[in-house]
């Protein structure tokens, strides 16, 4: 495992979510007219200044989240279960980019490619959940089974806009990684000779 690797990608798991609520935040400001109960938030990316923000602020959030995949990958080698959870973190951020290219005014690739976002969160959080229990990494393994739970059970209760789940789902990925990516920072590279 290379230290240096995960201290740099555990960075870019820290930023990730402060990239993607920045864009969202700044994108809202601009739209006097949303709201959290009734839109979703590819609203947003439809029209007007607050699309500009919103649709570039997406795929730049998918890039930062790119690079905490390629951190998971070093974590996770040889495992192939820990293989598996990056992959589909790897996926998750690829969905993410395509969010804002294929915006919701090309239908119906926009909810196709939403859906398979939110869904492969909550399936990279279990897969990696039990990666992390595999590794005695428990503590972790809870928080993203927890956040699994939260992302999906938070979709069942009835919803006019989807802003809110949304936003929640990508909370609880959230968390996690940066909880993860917090740890992975402040690893210790091993003085060799020692």
């Amino acid at each position: 495992m290379n230290v240096r690797i995960l201290r740099l990608c555990g960075f870019f798991g820290m930023l990730t979510p402060v990239v993607g609520f920045i864009m969202v935040f700044l994108a809202i400001s601009q739209a006097p007219w949303f709201s959290w109960t009734m839109n979703a938030l590819s609203d947003l990316g439809v029209d007007g200044f607050e699309a500009v923000l919103f649709n570039s602020g997406l795929p730049l959030t998918g890039a930062v989240m790119m690079m905490f995949s390629a951190g998971l990958f070093e974590l996770t080698k040889g495992s192939k279960v820990g293989m598996a959870g990056s992959a589909v973190h790897l996926a998750s951020s690829v969905l993410l980019i395509l969010i804002g290219v294929v915006n919701e005014t090309i239908k119906p690739w926009h909810y196709v490619v939403s859906f398979a976002f939110f869904a492969s969160l909550a399936v990279m959080l279990a897969i990696m959940g039990a990666y992390h229990w595999r590794t005695n990494m428990r503590r972790f393994a809870i928080l993203a089974w927890s956040a699994a739970v939260v992302g999906v059970v938070i979709w069942m209760l009835p919803w006019r806009g989807v802003a809110l789940p949304e936003a929640i789902s990508a909370l609880c990925v959230s968390v996690w990684q940066v909880s993860l990516g917090y740890w992975m920072y402040t690893l210790k590279e091993e003085k060799e000779g020692l």
